[in-house]
């Protein structure tokens, strides 16, 4: 492929990947991640524990001789947990430079949701405000809360998940 192909194949897929999220469910609640921080999802793979990291992150996976770190998105946002089930997914991620499970009750859907159909928590009632809520989607009836993908990891997280 010569240099001018290159160049004009990388903005085509970075715009196709715009807009895009994945949709996945906690409880009876969609999120939305985009889609470009989303390498594969996977079924869930036995976890090893490992002493004092925090709750939310539940140990680590081999993935096919790659270790990374899980989290469990709903022991994140203070849910209560929930014993898994064969619905219980991995996101496996790219947040920050670093590779990261997502654990979540069930991916649904691709779902493309434009500008005009996101709504800024700020607008929103403060009971919807989260900090990890970067947007509110309105797709016909139903609402999407679109993650921010980058404060899901804070400081800390970072410098401590790099040191597995």
């Amino acid at each position: 492929m010569s240099q001018l192909e290159e160049r004009l194949s990388e903005p085509y897929e970075e715009d196709t990947l715009q807009g895009k999220y994945l949709i996945f469910k906690l409880g009876d609640e969609s999120y939305g991640i985009e889609i470009r921080f989303v390498i594969e999802i996977i079924g869930l793979q036995p976890i090893t524990v490992v002493p004092e990291l925090p709750e939310y992150i539940q140990g680590i996976i081999n993935l096919r001789g790659k270790i990374i770190p899980v989290m469990d998105v709903r022991l994140r946002f203070k849910k209560p947990f929930r014993e898994y089930n064969d619905r219980t997914c991995v996101i496996v991620t790219d947040i920050e430079e670093m590779t990261i499970g997502l654990i979540v009750d069930s991916v649904s859907e691709v779902l493309a949701i434009s500008e005009a159909e996101i709504v800024s928590p700020t607008e929103m009632n403060k009971l919807y405000s989260s900090r990890y809520i970067k947007g509110i989607g309105s797709v016909g009836e139903d609402v999407k809360l679109l993650l921010d993908c980058d404060k899901l990891l804070q400081d800390k997280d970072l410098a401590l998940l790099e040191s597995l």
